[in-house]
Protein backbone atom coordinates (compact mmCIF):
# COMPACT_ATOMS: atom_id res chain seq x y z
CA UNK A 1 0.00 0.00 0.00
CA UNK A 2 1.21 3.27 -0.89
CA UNK A 3 1.70 6.16 1.21
CA UNK A 4 1.57 10.22 -0.03
CA UNK A 5 1.77 13.46 2.14
CA UNK A 6 -0.93 16.13 1.39
CA UNK A 7 0.35 19.65 1.20
CA UNK A 8 -1.92 22.26 0.46
CA UNK A 9 -1.52 25.86 -0.13
CA UNK A 10 -3.85 28.56 -1.15
CA UNK A 11 -3.97 27.93 -4.88
CA UNK A 12 -3.37 24.38 -5.26
CA UNK A 13 -2.63 20.53 -3.03
CA UNK A 14 0.18 18.41 -3.88
CA UNK A 15 0.68 14.45 -3.26
CA UNK A 16 4.23 13.46 -2.23
CA UNK A 17 4.85 10.36 -2.64
CA UNK A 18 6.40 8.78 0.94
CA UNK A 19 8.96 5.96 0.78
CA UNK A 20 10.77 4.52 3.29
CA UNK A 21 9.36 7.20 5.68
CA UNK A 22 10.96 9.91 3.83
CA UNK A 23 9.94 12.21 1.33
CA UNK A 24 12.27 13.50 -1.12
CA UNK A 25 13.30 16.51 -0.46
CA UNK A 26 13.19 17.59 -4.35
CA UNK A 27 9.58 16.81 -4.47
CA UNK A 28 8.85 19.85 -2.50
CA UNK A 29 10.32 22.03 -5.23
CA UNK A 30 6.63 21.77 -6.76
CA UNK A 31 5.15 23.69 -3.90
CA UNK A 32 5.42 27.68 -4.02
CA UNK A 33 6.08 30.34 -1.50
CA UNK A 34 6.57 33.71 -1.34
CA UNK A 35 10.26 33.02 -1.05
CA UNK A 36 10.42 30.12 -4.21
CA UNK A 37 9.96 26.55 -4.31
CA UNK A 38 9.68 25.13 -1.04
CA UNK A 39 12.41 23.68 1.17
CA UNK A 40 13.72 22.57 4.39
CA UNK A 41 15.59 24.14 7.26
CA UNK A 42 17.40 21.37 9.64
CA UNK A 43 20.37 22.62 11.43
CA UNK A 44 22.45 19.60 12.35
CA UNK A 45 20.40 16.99 10.11
CA UNK A 46 18.02 16.49 12.83
CA UNK A 47 15.44 14.73 10.42
CA UNK A 48 17.63 14.39 7.28
CA UNK A 49 18.12 11.43 5.73
CA UNK A 50 21.55 12.17 3.49
CA UNK A 51 22.00 8.51 1.44
CA UNK A 52 20.58 5.69 1.52
CA UNK A 53 22.63 2.72 3.37
CA UNK A 54 23.00 -1.00 3.93
CA UNK A 55 25.95 -0.63 6.71
CA UNK A 56 24.64 0.27 10.24
CA UNK A 57 21.57 -0.19 11.66
CA UNK A 58 20.13 2.06 14.84
CA UNK A 59 17.08 2.00 16.74
CA UNK A 60 17.87 4.66 19.34
CA UNK A 61 14.84 4.46 21.41
CA UNK A 62 15.19 0.12 21.74
CA UNK A 63 19.20 0.62 21.69
CA UNK A 64 19.80 -1.47 18.66
CA UNK A 65 23.29 -1.48 17.05
CA UNK A 66 23.69 -3.47 14.00
CA UNK A 67 26.43 -4.14 11.47
CA UNK A 68 24.89 -5.44 8.21
CA UNK A 69 21.93 -7.32 10.56
CA UNK A 70 24.35 -8.60 13.09
CA UNK A 71 23.67 -7.08 16.55
CA UNK A 72 26.90 -5.43 17.79
CA UNK A 73 27.08 -7.66 21.05
CA UNK A 74 27.05 -10.81 19.19
CA UNK A 75 30.02 -9.42 17.34
CA UNK A 76 31.74 -8.15 20.03
CA UNK A 77 31.87 -11.41 21.83
CA UNK A 78 32.85 -14.04 19.26
CA UNK A 79 34.39 -11.54 16.27
CA UNK A 80 38.09 -10.15 15.59
CA UNK A 81 38.24 -6.49 14.57
CA UNK A 82 39.37 -7.64 10.75
CA UNK A 83 36.37 -9.86 10.71
CA UNK A 84 33.98 -7.00 11.44
CA UNK A 85 35.91 -4.51 8.84
CA UNK A 86 35.26 -7.63 6.48
CA UNK A 87 31.74 -7.85 7.05
CA UNK A 88 30.97 -3.79 6.76
CA UNK A 89 32.77 -3.59 3.42
CA UNK A 90 31.55 -6.66 1.85
CA UNK A 91 28.06 -7.63 3.69
CA UNK A 92 28.87 -11.16 4.70
CA UNK A 93 31.04 -12.11 7.23
CA UNK A 94 34.20 -14.14 5.76
CA UNK A 95 34.66 -17.55 5.50
CA UNK A 96 37.94 -18.84 6.94
CA UNK A 97 39.77 -18.91 3.92
CA UNK A 98 38.48 -15.49 2.98
CA UNK A 99 39.11 -14.28 6.44
CA UNK A 100 42.99 -15.50 6.20
CA UNK A 101 43.36 -14.06 2.63
CA UNK A 102 42.01 -10.89 3.89
CA UNK A 103 44.39 -10.47 6.94
CA UNK A 104 47.35 -11.46 5.22
CA UNK A 105 46.38 -8.44 2.49
CA UNK A 106 46.26 -5.81 5.05
CA UNK A 107 49.04 -7.08 7.33
CA UNK A 108 50.99 -7.25 4.05
CA UNK A 109 49.99 -3.34 3.73
CA UNK A 110 51.57 -2.58 7.41
CA UNK A 111 54.73 -0.48 6.43
CA UNK A 112 54.64 2.68 5.52
CA UNK A 113 56.81 5.13 3.39
CA UNK A 114 59.38 6.55 5.27
CA UNK A 115 58.97 10.09 3.86
CA UNK A 116 55.40 9.86 5.83
CA UNK A 117 57.54 9.01 9.10
CA UNK A 118 59.74 11.90 8.33
CA UNK A 119 56.22 13.82 8.09
CA UNK A 120 55.50 12.63 11.48
CA UNK A 121 58.89 13.54 13.02
CA UNK A 122 58.18 17.23 11.35
CA UNK A 123 55.62 18.10 14.31
CA UNK A 124 56.66 19.82 17.12
CA UNK A 125 56.70 16.80 19.84
CA UNK A 126 53.69 18.22 22.22
CA UNK A 127 51.59 18.70 18.62
CA UNK A 128 48.08 16.61 19.28
CA UNK A 129 48.51 13.25 17.91
CA UNK A 130 45.35 13.57 16.32
CA UNK A 131 47.18 16.55 13.86
CA UNK A 132 49.54 13.84 13.29
CA UNK A 133 47.29 10.86 12.01
CA UNK A 134 45.42 13.45 9.76
CA UNK A 135 48.46 15.11 8.55
CA UNK A 136 49.86 11.12 7.79
CA UNK A 137 46.47 9.87 6.02
CA UNK A 138 45.75 12.91 3.76
CA UNK A 139 49.46 12.80 2.71
CA UNK A 140 49.03 9.12 1.49
CA UNK A 141 47.18 9.80 -1.22
CA UNK A 142 50.68 11.66 -2.81
CA UNK A 143 52.35 7.92 -2.39
CA UNK A 144 49.28 6.08 -3.92
CA UNK A 145 48.30 8.04 -7.62
CA UNK A 146 45.99 5.34 -8.24
CA UNK A 147 43.79 6.12 -5.44
CA UNK A 148 42.22 9.34 -7.70
CA UNK A 149 41.23 6.29 -9.88
CA UNK A 150 38.10 6.24 -7.89
CA UNK A 151 36.06 4.97 -10.54
CA UNK A 152 38.39 1.84 -10.42
CA UNK A 153 36.68 -1.14 -8.35
CA UNK A 154 40.38 -2.70 -8.20
CA UNK A 155 42.21 0.36 -7.16
CA UNK A 156 39.44 1.48 -4.73
CA UNK A 157 39.54 -2.41 -2.87
CA UNK A 158 43.82 -2.00 -3.06
CA UNK A 159 43.84 1.16 -1.64
CA UNK A 160 40.82 0.38 1.31
CA UNK A 161 43.59 -2.48 1.69
CA UNK A 162 46.24 -0.20 2.01
CA UNK A 163 44.90 2.44 4.57
CA UNK A 164 43.28 -0.57 6.93
CA UNK A 165 46.72 -1.52 7.22
CA UNK A 166 48.68 1.45 7.48
CA UNK A 167 46.52 3.27 9.45
CA UNK A 168 47.70 1.21 13.07
CA UNK A 169 50.93 2.09 12.07
CA UNK A 170 50.68 5.92 11.87
CA UNK A 171 48.61 6.37 14.64
CA UNK A 172 50.93 4.64 17.28
CA UNK A 173 54.00 6.49 15.34
CA UNK A 174 52.16 9.77 16.71
CA UNK A 175 51.49 8.43 20.02
CA UNK A 176 55.52 7.30 19.88
CA UNK A 177 56.96 10.59 19.08
CA UNK A 178 54.43 12.49 21.36
CA UNK A 179 56.25 10.47 23.95
CA UNK A 180 59.60 10.74 22.71
CA UNK A 181 60.51 7.11 22.01
CA UNK A 182 61.90 6.01 18.77
CA UNK A 183 59.36 4.43 16.39
CA UNK A 184 58.55 0.94 16.07
CA UNK A 185 57.72 -0.84 13.06
CA UNK A 186 55.33 -3.40 12.25
CA UNK A 187 55.93 -6.79 13.60
CA UNK A 188 54.62 -9.93 11.30
CA UNK A 189 54.37 -12.46 13.57
CA UNK A 190 51.51 -10.84 15.01
CA UNK A 191 47.76 -9.85 14.71
CA UNK A 192 46.08 -6.59 14.17
CA UNK A 193 45.28 -5.81 17.54
CA UNK A 194 48.57 -7.35 18.97
CA UNK A 195 50.80 -5.78 16.25
CA UNK A 196 49.44 -2.41 17.73
CA UNK A 197 50.15 -2.43 21.44
CA UNK A 198 53.15 -4.15 19.98
CA UNK A 199 53.88 -0.76 17.94
CA UNK A 200 52.49 1.36 20.87
CA UNK A 201 54.10 -0.01 24.03
CA UNK A 202 57.20 -1.88 22.98
CA UNK A 203 60.45 -1.04 24.74
CA UNK A 204 63.42 -3.20 25.05
CA UNK A 205 61.53 -6.67 24.53
CA UNK A 206 63.16 -8.37 21.26
CA UNK A 207 58.52 -9.13 20.72
CA UNK A 208 56.36 -7.36 22.96
CA UNK A 209 53.39 -9.40 23.73
CA UNK A 210 50.15 -8.16 25.14
CA UNK A 211 47.91 -9.79 28.01
CA UNK A 212 45.41 -11.64 26.05
CA UNK A 213 43.14 -9.97 28.24
CA UNK A 214 44.24 -6.63 27.40
CA UNK A 215 44.09 -7.06 23.95
CA UNK A 216 40.83 -8.78 23.27
CA UNK A 217 39.44 -5.71 25.48
CA UNK A 218 40.68 -3.47 23.24
CA UNK A 219 39.64 -5.88 20.40
CA UNK A 220 36.20 -5.52 21.50
CA UNK A 221 36.47 -1.81 21.85
CA UNK A 222 37.42 -1.67 17.94
CA UNK A 223 34.32 -3.11 17.20
CA UNK A 224 32.70 -1.31 19.04
CA UNK A 225 33.99 1.92 17.12
CA UNK A 226 34.18 0.40 13.86
CA UNK A 227 30.83 2.27 12.83
CA UNK A 228 27.99 4.61 14.37
CA UNK A 229 26.01 5.42 10.83
CA UNK A 230 25.52 8.80 9.77
CA UNK A 231 27.63 10.85 12.13
CA UNK A 232 29.49 13.76 12.05
CA UNK A 233 32.77 12.31 10.67
CA UNK A 234 31.11 9.76 8.80
CA UNK A 235 29.38 12.75 7.13
CA UNK A 236 32.73 14.33 6.56
CA UNK A 237 33.76 11.63 5.01
CA UNK A 238 30.73 11.24 2.55
CA UNK A 239 30.72 14.82 1.92
CA UNK A 240 34.35 15.29 0.73
CA UNK A 241 34.31 12.12 -1.07
CA UNK A 242 31.28 13.42 -2.94
CA UNK A 243 33.65 16.23 -4.68
CA UNK A 244 35.15 13.17 -6.41
CA UNK A 245 38.00 13.00 -4.01
CA UNK A 246 40.10 9.75 -3.22
CA UNK A 247 40.05 7.54 0.25
CA UNK A 248 42.95 9.25 1.65
CA UNK A 249 41.79 12.67 1.11
CA UNK A 250 38.18 11.66 2.20
CA UNK A 251 39.46 9.80 5.58
CA UNK A 252 42.00 12.65 6.77
CA UNK A 253 38.73 14.85 6.60
CA UNK A 254 36.48 12.43 8.60
CA UNK A 255 39.67 12.35 11.21
CA UNK A 256 39.23 16.42 11.41
CA UNK A 257 35.58 16.21 12.01
CA UNK A 258 36.29 13.31 14.73
CA UNK A 259 38.97 15.79 16.15
CA UNK A 260 36.40 18.07 17.59
CA UNK A 261 35.43 17.20 21.21
CA UNK A 262 31.71 17.49 20.77
CA UNK A 263 32.30 14.17 18.64
CA UNK A 264 35.13 12.05 19.40
CA UNK A 265 36.55 13.96 22.41
CA UNK A 266 33.56 13.06 24.99
CA UNK A 267 35.74 10.26 26.96
CA UNK A 268 38.32 12.48 27.57
CA UNK A 269 35.46 15.09 29.06
CA UNK A 270 34.53 12.18 31.68
CA UNK A 271 37.50 11.84 33.25
CA UNK A 272 37.71 14.92 33.59
CA UNK A 273 34.13 15.20 35.23
CA UNK A 274 35.04 12.17 37.54
CA UNK A 275 38.42 13.81 38.80
CA UNK A 276 36.67 16.82 39.44
CA UNK A 277 33.83 14.89 41.42
CA UNK A 278 36.77 12.99 43.31
CA UNK A 279 35.28 10.84 45.70
CA UNK A 280 32.28 8.59 45.92
CA UNK A 281 31.19 10.68 48.55
CA UNK A 282 31.09 14.03 46.83
CA UNK A 283 28.47 11.99 43.66
CA UNK A 284 25.47 13.43 45.22
CA UNK A 285 26.06 16.91 45.46
CA UNK A 286 27.52 16.44 41.90
CA UNK A 287 24.22 15.18 41.11
CA UNK A 288 22.32 18.34 42.73
CA UNK A 289 24.76 20.85 41.11
CA UNK A 290 23.30 18.91 37.31
CA UNK A 291 20.02 19.57 38.50
CA UNK A 292 20.20 23.48 39.60
CA UNK A 293 22.50 23.82 36.12
CA UNK A 294 25.49 24.17 37.96
CA UNK A 295 27.59 20.93 36.81
CA UNK A 296 27.29 19.06 33.67
CA UNK A 297 26.83 15.25 33.44
CA UNK A 298 29.01 13.96 30.69
CA UNK A 299 28.94 10.63 29.09
CA UNK A 300 25.05 10.45 29.59
CA UNK A 301 22.59 10.44 27.20
CA UNK A 302 23.27 10.61 23.21
CA UNK A 303 22.48 12.17 20.04
CA UNK A 304 20.97 9.34 18.63
CA UNK A 305 20.04 6.46 21.68
CA UNK A 306 17.15 7.34 23.80
CA UNK A 307 18.12 4.03 25.74
CA UNK A 308 21.06 2.48 27.28
CA UNK A 309 23.65 2.98 24.35
CA UNK A 310 24.37 -1.24 23.97
CA UNK A 311 27.81 0.08 23.66
CA UNK A 312 28.73 0.92 26.57
CA UNK A 313 27.29 -2.23 28.46
CA UNK A 314 29.74 -4.01 26.49
CA UNK A 315 32.49 -1.86 27.46
CA UNK A 316 31.60 -1.54 31.39
CA UNK A 317 32.28 -5.73 30.99
CA UNK A 318 35.59 -5.00 29.73
CA UNK A 319 36.26 -2.98 32.47
CA UNK A 320 36.88 -5.74 34.51
CA UNK A 321 39.40 -7.56 31.85
CA UNK A 322 41.61 -4.49 31.96
CA UNK A 323 41.35 -4.10 35.84
CA UNK A 324 42.80 -7.30 36.44
CA UNK A 325 46.00 -6.43 34.43
CA UNK A 326 46.37 -3.17 35.39
CA UNK A 327 44.45 -2.51 38.54
CA UNK A 328 41.23 -1.02 38.93
CA UNK A 329 41.13 3.06 38.56
CA UNK A 330 40.34 4.70 41.16
CA UNK A 331 37.33 6.82 39.48
CA UNK A 332 35.33 3.46 38.60
CA UNK A 333 33.94 3.72 41.66
CA UNK A 334 32.82 7.46 41.44
CA UNK A 335 31.60 6.13 37.81
CA UNK A 336 29.66 2.91 38.97
CA UNK A 337 27.82 5.35 42.15
CA UNK A 338 27.01 8.34 39.19
CA UNK A 339 25.25 5.51 36.97
CA UNK A 340 23.97 3.96 40.04
CA UNK A 341 22.08 7.22 41.20
CA UNK A 342 21.33 8.39 37.60
CA UNK A 343 19.55 5.50 36.64
CA UNK A 344 17.55 5.50 39.76
CA UNK A 345 16.53 9.29 39.62
CA UNK A 346 13.90 10.03 38.14
CA UNK A 347 15.08 13.66 36.40
CA UNK A 348 17.64 11.57 35.05
CA UNK A 349 14.99 8.46 33.54
CA UNK A 350 12.80 11.00 32.19
CA UNK A 351 15.25 12.55 30.21
CA UNK A 352 16.30 9.38 28.83
CA UNK A 353 19.72 10.39 29.74
CA UNK A 354 21.39 6.67 29.99
CA UNK A 355 25.23 5.98 29.74
CA UNK A 356 27.02 6.35 26.66
CA UNK A 357 30.02 4.56 24.98
CA UNK A 358 32.54 7.31 26.22
CA UNK A 359 31.55 6.70 29.86
CA UNK A 360 33.64 3.61 30.28
CA UNK A 361 36.20 4.01 27.58
CA UNK A 362 37.92 6.02 28.88
CA UNK A 363 38.64 4.43 32.13
CA UNK A 364 40.14 1.48 30.09
CA UNK A 365 42.57 4.15 27.93
CA UNK A 366 43.66 5.52 31.29
CA UNK A 367 44.06 1.98 32.75
CA UNK A 368 46.04 1.42 29.75
CA UNK A 369 48.18 4.38 30.81
CA UNK A 370 47.62 6.52 27.13
CA UNK A 371 47.68 10.22 28.03
CA UNK A 372 43.89 11.92 27.25
CA UNK A 373 44.75 13.23 23.87
CA UNK A 374 45.28 9.75 22.61
CA UNK A 375 41.77 8.53 23.51
CA UNK A 376 40.64 9.91 20.00
CA UNK A 377 43.28 8.46 17.86
CA UNK A 378 42.05 5.07 19.82
CA UNK A 379 38.68 6.21 18.26
CA UNK A 380 40.08 6.84 14.58
CA UNK A 381 41.77 3.98 14.61
CA UNK A 382 39.07 1.30 14.47
CA UNK A 383 36.25 3.77 13.13
CA UNK A 384 38.21 3.49 9.80
CA UNK A 385 37.06 0.49 8.77
CA UNK A 386 33.39 2.56 9.02
CA UNK A 387 34.87 5.38 7.03
CA UNK A 388 36.28 3.13 4.40
CA UNK A 389 32.91 1.72 4.08
CA UNK A 390 30.96 4.41 4.05
CA UNK A 391 32.87 5.91 1.24
CA UNK A 392 32.99 2.80 -0.68
CA UNK A 393 29.05 2.64 -0.44
CA UNK A 394 28.57 6.24 -1.18
CA UNK A 395 30.87 6.11 -4.26
CA UNK A 396 29.02 3.35 -5.76
CA UNK A 397 25.51 5.14 -4.93
CA UNK A 398 24.20 6.52 -8.16
CA UNK A 399 21.74 8.58 -5.86
CA UNK A 400 24.93 10.47 -5.21
CA UNK A 401 25.70 14.10 -5.94
CA UNK A 402 28.50 16.41 -5.02
CA UNK A 403 26.61 17.52 -1.51
CA UNK A 404 25.60 21.50 -1.12
CA UNK A 405 22.96 21.97 1.15
CA UNK A 406 20.36 24.74 1.09
CA UNK A 407 20.73 27.75 2.83
CA UNK A 408 18.42 30.51 4.42
CA UNK A 409 19.52 33.66 3.00
CA UNK A 410 19.37 36.66 6.24
CA UNK A 411 21.71 38.69 4.64
CA UNK A 412 21.25 42.48 3.21
CA UNK A 413 19.75 42.64 -0.25
CA UNK A 414 21.09 45.39 -3.16
CA UNK A 415 23.36 47.58 -1.83
CA UNK A 416 24.74 50.56 -3.72
CA UNK A 417 28.43 50.06 -3.17
CA UNK A 418 30.15 53.56 -1.68
CA UNK A 419 33.37 54.96 -2.74
CA UNK A 420 36.03 54.82 0.00
CA UNK A 421 36.80 59.02 0.42
CA UNK A 422 32.63 58.84 0.74
CA UNK A 423 31.95 56.73 4.05
CA UNK A 424 31.47 58.24 6.49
Amino acid sequence: MSENLQVRTPEASFELPITDGTIRATDLKQVPTQRGPLATYDPGFMNTASCRSAITYINGDAGILEYRGYPVNQLAAGASHLEVAYLLLYGELPTPDQLASWEKQINTHRLVHENVRELIDAFRYDAHPMAKLMAGVASMQTFYPSSRRIDDPEAREMNIIRLLGKIPTMAAWAYRHSIGRHFVYPNDELGYVNNFLAMLFQSQQRVYRADPRVSRALEVLFILHADHEQNCSTNAVRSVASAGNDLFTSVGAGIGALFGPLHGGANEAVLGMLREIGTIDRVPDFIAGVKEGRARLMGFGHRVYKNYDPRAKIIKRSCDDVFEVTGVNPLLSIALELEKIALEDEYFVSRRLYPNVDFYSGLIYEALRFPPEMFTVLFAVPRTAGWCAQWLENMTDPDQKIMRPKQIYTGYRERTFVPQDQRG
